[in-house]
């Protein structure tokens, strides 16, 4: 990765139980599973350095748990969270390295939306899915693409 070079990983979190307190909604047994492999996949290739932000819920918090990196968590890509929170937060493009962010739907799909196509729009991320965006910025001109869009039972 070059110095003009950010990774956004948007994650969303693992297959979690019904409930009526949203935020208290724990992984269920397959959640837990799609959460260590998606973790495993992503520890073999993240670049050293990269930052972790994660909604406080608790779902989202179990999420990131297996990749066995320091997070911090931040109502701003919580389950309220708008693009623009999660933008913000992250410091989309104007940082250097790598940014996860654990978070919900249908958040991270306007994310994704927004970044690739340029508008915003409802676009569906699995659950324990990551989708890999990078920005490059190379003479006044940021290049984004997408690395990887990849799901738990792929890995």
């Amino acid at each position: 990765m070059t110095e003009d070079q950010m990774d956004l990983i948007l994650w969303r979190h693992a297959e979690a139980e019904d409930g009526l307190d949203d935020s208290a909604r724990a992984l269920t047994k397959r959640g837990r599973k799609q959460a260590a492999q998606m973790a495993k996949w992503l520890k073999e290739r993240l670049p050293q350095g990269a930052e972790v932000l994660v909604s406080p819920a608790r779902r989202a918090q179990q999420t990131a748990e297996p990749l066995g990196l320091p997070c911090r968590s931040s109502n701003k890509v919580g389950t309220g969270a708008s693009a623009a929170d999660i933008l913000a937060d992250a410091d989309w493009p104007h940082r250097s390295g790598a940014v996860v962010v654990v978070g919900h739907q249908p958040t991270l799909g306007r994310v994704a939306a927004l970044l690739l196509s340029g508008e915003a729009s409802e676009w569906a991320i699995k659950k324990g899915a990551v989708w890999w965006i990078t920005c490059r910025r190379r003479g006044g001109y940021a290049e984004v693409t997408l690395k990887a869009a990849i799901t738990p039972d792929l890995v």
